[in-house]
C-alpha cells in the first residue's frame, strides 16, 4: 500500500533497480510495513526546471494508508538524505508530497483495503 514515486532530471543509472530496491526496503522500514506492499516507480524526466534551473532535482509523491502526520518532517529528512546519497540531489532540490490514503480509496487485489 505504501507507494514512493520519484520524478528526477537526474540521468539515472544503469543499476536502477538496485535504486528502487535499496528505496523499497528504506520505505517499509521507515513507515513499519510489509515490503510485500511497498511499490518505488522511478522516472527520469530531462525537462524538469525548478527555481529557475536545470540543476538536479526530484518531485516525490509519498503515500500509505495510516500516513501519520506527526512523521512527515522525519520522512522527509530520510528520503532526502537517501536521495543526496544515491543520485547527487541537494535536499533543497526535493520536493514531497505526503499522502494519508484512505482504505477505500486504495485498491489491490481486485478489491480495496
Amino acid at each position: 500500500m505504501p507507494l514512493l514515486s520519484i520524478e528526477t532530471n537526474t540521468p539515472l543509472p544503469a543499476n536502477a533497480g538496485r535504486l528502487t530496491a535499496e528505496l523499497s526496503a528504506a520505505m517499509a522500514e521507515w513507515l513499519g510495513k510489509p515490503e510485500g506492499y511497498v511499490m518505488v516507480r522511478l522516472r527520469h524526466n530531462p525537462n524538469m526546471r525548478f527555481a529557475g534551473s536545470t540543476e538536479p532535482m526530484a518531485y516525490c509523491e509519498l503515500k500509505s494508508i495510516g500516513l501519520p502526520e506527526t512523521r512527515t518532517a522525519e520522512l522527509s529528512r530520510a528520503l532526502c538524505d537517501r536521495l543526496e546519497q544515491l543520485l547527487a540531489i541537494p535536499a533543497d532540490r526535493v520536493y514531497i508530497e505526503f499522502a494519508d490514503a484512505s482504505r477505500k480509496f486504495w485498491g489491490w487485489n481486485g478489491d480495496t483495503f
